[in-house]
């Protein structure tokens, strides 16, 4: 495929053959409604559904032009790795990743993306806002608490860390990809990190998180949250360490 590209749309998958077509589908439109070649790279981490089959349909009924892309891992390897392969492997000069399950809506690509077209920012990410439920109320405690104990173990500046709604200028986030290694989900948080260290200019936009209760979450919150707390002191530690 030598097509240029504008823009490269990683998302990261894992056991979502329920919600697959839909999310592709409100995904691809707000895209095409740009009117900037794109391409989507899939991250298949070792589904145990039918993810991988729905993946390998769409690319073939999209024939040698197709616009989607797929990177299929042998073993699963955690949402991190899954994200550090898509953005490696994208071939455009702003590089993205969205949780395929559309909790924060496509529609606020755009204007992430304008951000650092215009040179206003080197990464734009979604501050998530929650419309809450007394089943989401929980996850919002927690994510204003995280965020508040992030930035005062690691400096993170206060930032919603944890969004999966992220895009960068491809190359400035490249280099950075070798220090943020954290297989997991607490990659976000080292990214983030590592990025307000090398002084790049990052912007956050408000979307709306909704939370989705048609599927099961990969979030355990005892455990997530326990290794999230673990994950704080190690990593402050390291950052210590290398001063």
């Amino acid at each position: 495929m030598n097509r240029r590209v504008d823009l490269s749309l990683v998302l990261p998958c894992y056991n979502e053959a329920g919600l697959f077509a839909e999310s592709v589908t409100r995904i691809t439109a707000v895209l095409d409604a740009m009117h900037s070649p794109y391409e989507i790279i899939f991250v298949d981490d070792k589904s145990r559904d039918n993810t991988r089959n729905l993946i390998e349909q769409l690319i073939a009924s999209e024939g040698k032009n197709s616009k989607f892309r797929a990177i299929y891992h042998t073993h699963n390897q955690g949402r991190g790795k899954t994200v550090r392969d898509g953005i490696r492997t994208a071939r455009a000069p702003i590089v993205g990743y969205i949780d395929i399950d559309c909790e924060v809506d496509p529609v606020y690509i755009p204007r992430l993306i304008s951000l650092i077209k215009e040179g206003a920012a080197d990464i734009a990410i979604g501050k998530r806002y929650y419309r809450s439920s007394p089943k989401a109320v929980v996850r919002e405690i927690l994510s204003r608490g995280y965020q508040w104990l992030s930035d005062m173990m690691i400096g993170t500046g206060g930032l919603d860390t944890e969004t999966g709604y992220k895009f960068f200028s491809r190359k400035k986030i490249l280099p950075l990809l070798a220090k943020a290694t954290h297989p997991g989900w607490f990659w976000d948080t080292e990214i983030m990190v590592y990025a307000r260290r090398a002084n790049l200019v990052i912007a956050e936009v408000p979307v709306l998180f909704l939370r989705r209760f048609d599927k099961q979450s990969s979030v355990n919150i005892v455990r997530d949250t326990l290794d999230y707390m673990v994950e704080l002191v190690r990593f402050r530690k390291q950052l210590a360490s290398r001063i």
